[in-house]
């Protein structure tokens, strides 16, 4: 059963903006978090952003501060991360993970379900 399904990757020209969906089933949503990880070519997995689904509270890497914004939509199972004033370092294959996290939320094994992963191509 797929518990995570991301959407809306793509490419874009620098200082574009992109939205990503992640939709999630119902036990998957009843998670803690629902984080946003990247991994680009050569490089390890990241933690992006994460979403406290119970206060709404958002966490963001510093790398994306000020540019990228976490939501959720509870009566989706739904959360979205806006992707605004893209820059090229920002390519990479964007993955949404669920789980009840309870170190920093950027543990990668903390999540317990993960996404398949959608690509985001930013052009100079």
């Amino acid at each position: 059963q797929v518990q995570l399904v991301e959407s809306g990757g793509g490419s874009v020209q620098a200082g574009g903006s992109l939205r990503l969906s992640c939709a999630a089933s119902e036990y998957a949503y009843s998670s803690r978090y629902m984080g946003w990880f990247r991994q680009a070519p050569g490089k390890e997995r990241e933690g992006v952003a994460a979403v406290y689904i119970a206060a709404g509270r958002t966490y963001y890497a510093d790398s994306v501060k000020g540019r990228f914004t976490g939501s959720q939509d509870n009566a989706k199972n739904t959360v979205y991360l806006q992707m605004n004033s893209l820059k090229p370092e920002d390519t990479a294959i964007y993955y949404c993970a669920a789980g009840r996290v309870y170190d920093y939320w950027y543990v990668q094994s903390e999540y317990n379900f993960w996404g398949q992963g959608t690509q985001v191509t930013v052009s100079s």
